[in-house]
C-alpha cells in the first residue's frame, strides 16, 4: 500500500513557472502514489557538529541569530521529510543511499546578502563549526543538500539570495545570485522579451550558479556551463571578499567593472577554476554568458543493434570535431525510452531482477520509435538553409549503419520525449526527466559519471565494464552519453528504492567497483556523489597524488581552521585529514558516517 501524504494540491508559484504547474503536480502525485515510506519519522536528538557540546552549540546559534536575524537560523530538530524535486529538503539527502539520519545537518542558516555570508563564515571560525554551503540543494544524485560531515551547519544561499542582479542584452550576459534557478532566469528573460537563450540541464529547478560551479552541462552550443561563466564574487574561508576576472579592477567611481562579464580573465593567474568543485570559497555572485536566439531543429536517429554502439561513436567524432553537430548530443539506450514514459518497471516486467533484453525489445516495439537499441538526440542551429545542409551531412553519415532511422518532432506524438529535448536544446527548462523516478517505488538515484575519449574502442571498454557491473548487482542499466568531439560524459543513472536497504547496499558496491574498474583503464569520474568523492579523488594519483597534495596545500592556506565544507570533492582540511573521515574503495558499509579506525 502506498504511504499517505499531506502535500497541498498546488505548488507555490515561486517554485514552478505557471506553464509547468500541471506537469509539476502530475509528477509529484505520480511519485507519491509510488511511495511506501512514511512522509516523515519522529526524531530524538539534534545531530551536533563533531567536537561541539550542546551548550556551546546553543550559545553559537544564539549569537548567529542575533547577527543575521532570529528567523534566519533554524535548528534541525524536526522530522526529516524527503519531499520531492521541487519541494526538497535542505537538511539531508532526499535520495539517501545510507540511513536518512546519517548525512544530516545540525542547523540551517539563510544569509540574505554577501555581507551576511561573511558574518556566517567568521562565526563558523570563531566556534569551530563546519559549514556546508548549498545554492538550492537540488544536486540530486550527487548528494543533494546533505553535508559530508554529519552535524555540520548547512548554509542555504538559495532562499534569500535569489536575485537576478543584471541582464545585459547588448553583452548577452547576466549576473545571478546562488538562488536563481533556470526556471527563474528563463521566465525573466521571456518577460523582458529579450532575444536571448539560457542553457539548461535536463531539469530546470537547479541553480544556474551552482550547476556551473559543479561543472554541470547543458545541450545548446553554450552547454559547458563553467566555460560560459564570466566573473565571480567569492567569500573566502576567513570571511574576506574576492572578485575574479576583470571584477578585480574597480569600475569608475567604485562601481562594478564594465568588462567584468565581457572577459573571463584578468592580469596574472586565472584563478576561477580553483573555486569549481572545491571547498576554497563560497561563490555569492556569478556572471553567465547567454546565447543569442537563433533558429533550431531537433531530431533523433534510432539504430537497431546493441553492437552498433562502437560505430555510432566513431561516426559522431568527426561530425562533432568539425562543428557539424550543432550541440552536445545525447546517445541513449532504448530502455531510456521506457522509463521517460513515467510508467513503472512493473508495467513491463515481473519480479525484482533487471529487465531482460527481450523484454526491453518487446516493450520498445510498442513505443513510437519502435524496436531499436540506441537513440541519438541532436539539435541543429542557424538559418533553415544551413540546418537543412547540416542535416543532409548527418543523415549521410549515420546512414552508413544499416537500419538507422531519422525522426523529426512532427513525426512523433506530442507527448514523446523528443519534444522535451527540443525545449531543453533551445534553452527552455522543463521537468520531463522526473518521469523516470517512477520506475521503482520510493524512486531515488545515483549518477556514475566517468569520462572517456570519443573513440569507439574506448567507449566499448567503458560500456562493457558498466554493463557487467550492473548485471552482477542486479540493476537495470540506464546509460546516457553526452558525446563531444574529443570526450564522452558517460552518465549512468542507478535507480534504486530508498526503502530497500539491500538494494542500497548493492548500489554502493556497484559504485565502488565501477569507480575502481574504470579508473584502472584510465577513465575517471568528472563528478560524483559526496560519499564516493574520496575514492574518486584517490584515483587521480599520478606522481604520488601530486594533484591532491596541491589541493590540500591550497585548502590549508585558505581555510586554516578547516570550517568550509570539509571533505567536499575529497578535499579534507588538516583537522580531519587522515583521521578516519575518508571513505575509500573498501568502505562498503555506509550505515554509519563518521571517523573510522
Amino acid at each position: 500500500m502506498a504511504a499517505t501524504h499531506t502535500t497541498p494540491s498546488t505548488i507555490p508559484s515561486w517554485q514552478v513557472p505557471i506553464r509547468l504547474t500541471k506537469e509539476a503536480e502530475d509528477a509529484r502525485d505520480r511519485l507519491f502514489s509510488n511511495r511506501t515510506l512514511p512522509t516523515s519519522r519522529p526524531r530524538n536528538v539534534v545531530r551536533l557538529p563533531p567536537g561541539v557540546s550542546s551548550s556551546d552549540f546553543e550559545l553559537a546559534v544564539k549569537e548567529l541569530r542575533e547577527a543575521i536575524g532570529d528567523g534566519n537560523v533554524e535548528v534541525n530538530d524536526k522530522p526529516l521529510v524527503d519531499g520531492w524535486y521541487m519541494e526538497h529538503p535542505n537538511t539531508h539527502d532526499a535520495f539517501h543511499i545510507t540511513g536518512q539520519e546519517e548525512l544530516v545537518s545540525s542547523a540551517t542558516v539563510y544569509p540574505g546578502s554577501t555581507q551576511e555570508v561573511q558574518v556566517t563564515v567568521r562565526w563558523a571560525n570563531k566556534f569551530g563549526i563546519p559549514i556546508y554551503p548549498i545554492s538550492v540543494g537540488r544536486n540530486l544524485g550527487y548528494g543533494g543538500a546533505a553535508p559530508r560531515i554529519p552535524g555540520a551547519v548547512v548554509v542555504d544561499l538559495g532562499r534569500r539570495m535569489a536575485q537576478i542582479l543584471n541582464i545585459d542584452a547588448e553583452n548577452a550576459s547576466c549576473v545571478v545570485e546562488p538562488g536563481v534557478t533556470y526556471f527563474r532566469l528563463y521566465e525573466e528573460i521571456q518577460s523582458r522579451k529579450l532575444p536571448l537563450w539560457i542553457d539548461c540541464p535536463d531539469l530546470g529547478g537547479g541553480s544556474v550558479l551552482g550547476n556551473a560551479i559543479d561543472r554541470g552541462v547543458g545541450y545548446t552550443p553554450y552547454g559547458d556551463h563553467f566555460a560560459n561563466h564570466c566573473g565571480m564574487e567569492i567569500v573566502l574561508p576567513n570571511g574576506e571578499l574576492l572578485r575574479t576576472g576583470m571584477g578585480a579592477m574597480p569600475g569608475p567611481g567604485g562601481s562594478d567593472n564594465p568588462t567584468w562579464q565581457s572577459f573571463q580573465h584578468a592580469f596574472g593567474p586565472s584563478i576561477d577554476g580553483i573555486f569549481s568543485q572545491s571547498n576554497f570559497g563560497i561563490v555569492t555572485k556569478m556572471g553567465i554568458h547567454l546565447m543569442p536566439e537563433t533558429g533550431h531543429q531537433s531530431y533523433c536517429f534510432t539504430f537497431p543493434h546493441d553492437d552498433d554502439f562502437e560505430q555510432i561513436v566513431d561516426l559522431i567524432r568527426p561530425l562533432a570535431q568539425k562543428r557539424i553537430l550543432g550541440n552536445i548530443p545525447q546517445l541513449r539506450h532504448v530502455i531510456q525510452e521506457l522509463n521517460v514514459t513515467g510508467k513503472r518497471k512493473s508495467d513491463f516486467h515481473d519480479g525484482s531482477g533487471p529487465m531482460t533484453r527481450d523484454e526491453i525489445r518487446v516493450a520498445a516495439a510498442k513505443l513510437p520509435l519502435g524496436d531499436c537499441s540506441w537513440v541519438f538526440y541532436g539539435t541543429q542551429y542557424g538559418s533553415p538553409e544551413s540546418i537543412a545542409s547540416q542535416l543532409e551531412i548527418i543523415k549521410a553519415s549515420f546512414g552508413q549503419i544499416p537500419g538507422s532511422r531519422f525522426f523529426l518532432p512532427s513525426d512523433l506524438p506530442t507527448d514523446h520525449y523528443l519534444h522535451d529535448r527540443a525545449n531543453v536544446c533551445s534553452g527552455v527548462p522543463v521537468l520531463a526527466e522526473l518521469r523516470w523516478l517512477n520506475w521503482l517505488p520510493n524512486g531515488a538515484h545515483l549518477f556514475f559519471s566517468p569520462i572517456a575519449p570519443t573513440r569507439g574502442k574506448d567507449a566499448r571498454i567503458i560500456h562493457e565494464i558498466i554493463v557487467a557491473a550492473h548485471a552482477r548487482y542486479g540493476f537495470d542499466l540506464f546509460p546516457t552519453l553526452c558525446v563531444a568531439g574529443r570526450e564522452i560524459h558517460y552518465i549512468t543513472n542507478i535507480i534504486y528504492d530508498r526503502a530497500d536497504s539491500d538494494m542500497k547496499a548493492r548500489a554502493v558496491r556497484l559504485m565502488r567497483e565501477m569507480i575502481a574498474e574504470c579508473a584502472a583503464k584510465g577513465f575517471g569520474e568528472y563528478r560524483t556523489h559526496l560519499l564516493f568523492a574520496d575514492q574518486v579523488a584517490g584515483t587521480y594519483d599520478w606522481n604520488n597524488s601530486a594533484f591532491m597534495r596541491f589541493n590540500e596545500t591550497i585548502k590549508d592556506v585558505l581555510d586554516p581552521n578547516g570550517i568550509l565544507a570539509p571533505g567536499r570533492n575529497g578535499i579534507w582540511p588538516k583537522q580531519y585529514r587522515g583521521k578516519g573521515w575518508e571513505l575509500n574503495a573498501n568502505d562498503i558499509d555506509l550505515s554509519s558516517i563518521g571517523p573510522r579506525p
